[in-house]
């Protein structure tokens, strides 16, 4: 049977997409249920979004850290794995390798958060930092250098922007949290509004790119007189 259209995404890109989805749902409801088991847990003050780090629950303090650091380390995973799927579907231009490059990098530094949890005694505990730092950075830039990938087609229209704003907001974030100006969200308020944009963002564009139709629409033929 011949193909309705020209292609316009591969197979992969889907399943990459839902391998994006996948791994920022069960970071938060990784999140979700550990917070709860922390609360939960006798002699432990109540955990707090504005005060405590989102790494808290995955130090010594947390009853099950474990789960915690398995899901980061799984979130990473799958941001490497679903970057590499949906590669095609993006623009060939230097913008592509540049931005997708640096949210695997920030994959790499998401495995490494679950690997060195802050309480590691790993260079002094320096470890956790770094690759926090790798993680976070990588995924704001990575967000606003991707928006510049998606230049051609209608099927990114709202998505460009959207990408920029997400790796914009991100960067201002640790830009804030680095000179310890809170916002009155406190540290740990400020370390979700780095986090929240690039969980949001492989939600949203996981489910969009999911749905992009394998073959664009087929031209009328001309009627030639």
């Amino acid at each position: 049977m011949a193909a309705p259209g020209n292609p316009m995404v591969h197979r992969a890109v889907r399943s990459g997409a839902a391998v994006l989805v996948f791994g920022a749902l069960q970071f938060i409801a990784g999140m979700i249920v550990v917070q709860l088991a922390w609360d939960a847990h006798a002699g432990n003050p109540t955990y707090s979004l504005t005060q405590n780090y989102i790494s808290d629950l995955g130090g010594a303090s947390s009853p099950w850290a474990y789960v915690f650091d398995a899901s980061v380390i799984l979130l990473g995973v799958c941001a490497i794995l679903g970057v590499l799927l949906v590669w095609s579907a993006f623009d060939a231009r230097g913008s592509r390798g540049v931005g997708l490059g640096f949210v695997l990098i920030a994959g790499i530094g998401a495995i490494g958060v679950g690997v060195f949890p802050e309480t590691t005694p790993v260079l002094n505990g320096g470890m956790h930092g770094i690759v926090s730092d790798i993680a976070f950075v990588g995924a704001g830039i990575g967000l606003t250098v991707t928006s510049f990938a998606m230049r051609e087609g209608a099927h990114w229209r709202l998505s460009r922007p959207f990408t920029l704003v997400c790796g914009i907001v991100t960067l201002a974030a640790i830009v804030l949290f680095t000179m310890d100006l809170y916002l009155g969200l406190g540290p740990g308020g400020m370390e979700r509004v780095i986090v929240a944009p690039i969980l949001l963002w492989a939600i949203v564009e996981g489910i969009h790119m999911s749905r992009l139709p394998r073959y664009a629409p087929r031209l009328p033929t001309p009627v030639t007189v």
